[in-house]
């Protein structure tokens, strides 16, 4: 699969979103040390290192989330 595509049947509710969410994934595997393969496809990773990457993209959401609710800035 290229990049971008994916399997998944979750459709976004805004979906101006798919490049920043894209964005985050790559950002989150190199914080993490994870190497993407080149074509995107991830069907050979482990799940224990796509599951990581889920786990902390979904970690930052929240946080993104609730600074928006509270009224303070997004910082990393």
């Amino acid at each position: 699969m290229a990049a971008g595509q994916s399997r998944s049947s979750n459709q976004l509710v805004v979906p101006q979103a798919n490049a920043a969410l894209d964005q985050m994934k790559y950002e989150v595997a190199q914080e993490l040390g994870i190497q993407i393969p080149q074509d995107g496809y991830m069907g050979y990773m482990a799940t224990r290192d796509t599951g990581a990457i889920g786990g902390h993209i979904t970690r930052r959401l929240v946080q993104i989330a609730e600074q928006q609710l509270s009224g303070s800035q997004f910082t990393r």
